[in-house]
């Protein structure tokens, strides 16, 4: 609930923002020619999870639609292309970030997003630290067994005003779904009931029992099923964010990222996360295209699509197994794949904060 209140108040605020300055910034126009500043958008402290789950999205492949305040798209592109630092005029924007496309009802598609409003001042740099929740909703059903003896024939969907799917008995994935009305129906043998209308609010996941003790009636109808809202086995989404506060660095799966690192001089022994992005030539000087200078190094970035020093790590590839794996002259196909690292955090190699005395290594 709090996680919900929350989006709920920050879409708000965004809203009653983007409003306000649309009309300043018309304003603006009418008195003189507006200046350029620059937009910088970032998951600035890596990803993390309260729940357990399968696997997170890579935020590199997270889309981003960027307009200005008129509407006009002025990038459309994943997370990792974005430049940077980028150079737009001055007003106000609309940005948006999702882990994927999302139109109809299917399984095992939860989308994680935000939504922000930001005002970028004649001259100046706007810091927009991406923090993405889930934003569609799911239905899972518990179906029992004597639910399947009592009706043989019988065939469960759930459906939405974008579309429906078809539950089988023995299906165990969650079904996602727009938030809104989802409605649980049975077909047996040619009639349909509805079991069930529930509205789901974004992030939350309903666990539904469904059983059938009694035999169905001999008319072909429904009776004797039972539905339960199974509320020891609800969860919400709203427990796993993407973008907010860094991990410890204990383990790989809260490893600190590289923007983390970089003010995190002196500690040791901690698990770092980035992606590839070149190897340095010599000492700030990062070459972040093939051929590749040297197999003793890395730079690795928040994104993908780096290209300054200064959102980038050095590491440190000591001779023997990791180096023979990592490198970018025997491997270059590693750019742009994202590693974990174990090692200290040092002031400066090859004149970056950079990662050494590495102990072991995860490459994703």
């Amino acid at each position: 609930m709090r996680g919900l209140l929350f989006s709920k108040v920050r879409t708000v605020a965004a809203t009653v923002l983007c409003l306000s300055a649309i009309s300043l910034t018309s304003c603006e126009s009418l008195i003189g020619d507006r200046k350029e500043g620059s937009l910088r958008i970032h998951f600035v402290r890596g990803q993390f999870a309260t729940k357990a789950v399968t696997e997170l999205p890579d935020t590199n492949d997270f889309n981003l639609i960027i307009k200005d305040g008129g509407g006009k798209v002025i990038f459309d592109d994943k997370y990792g292309n974005v430049p940077e630092n980028m150079i737009v005029e001055s007003g106000t924007y609309n940005i948006s970030v999702r882990s994927s496309e999302f139109s109809r009802p299917d399984f095992s598609t939860p989308v994680y997003g935000d939504d922000q409003c930001v005002i970028v001042p004649p001259g100046g740099v706007e810091s927009v630290d991406i923090l993405c929740t889930q934003v569609n909703s799911g239905v899972r059903l518990k179906i029992e067994p004597n639910f399947l003896t009592s009706y043989p024939k019988g065939a469960l969907f759930l459906k939405s005003s974008e579309g429906r799917l078809m539950y089988s008995y023995s299906e165990k994935r969650i079904a996602y779904f727009q938030p809104g009305e989802v409605s649980l129906i049975i077909d047996n043998d040619g009639t349909q009931s509805n079991l069930l209308t529930r509205s789901l609010e974004p992030k939350e996941i309903l666990t539904v029992g469904i059983s059938a003790p009694e035999p169905s009636s001999s008319d072909g109808g429904v009776g004797g099923i039972h539905i339960s809202i199974d509320t020891t086995r609800n969860w919400t989404g709203a427990d796993i964010v993407i973008g907010g506060e860094s991990g410890s660095g204990s383990v790989p799966d809260n490893a600190i990222d590289v923007a983390t690192a970089r003010k995190s001089i002196g500690a040791e022994n901690v698990w770092v996360y980035g992606y590839v992005v070149g190897s340095f030539k010599s000492t700030n000087h990062i070459q972040f295209e093939a051929p590749f200078p040297t197999a003793t190094n890395l730079a690795i970035s928040g994104k993908t699509s780096a290209s300054t020093n200064d959102v980038c790590l050095s590491v440190e590839l000591k001779k023997g197994e990791m180096r023979n794996v990592l490198n970018l002259v025997d491997h270059p196909e590693n750019r742009g794949r994202k590693v974990f690292f174990k090692g200290d955090i040092v002031e400066a190699y090859y004149g970056l904060p950079g990662v050494k005395n590495i102990t072991e290594y995860v490459l994703k």
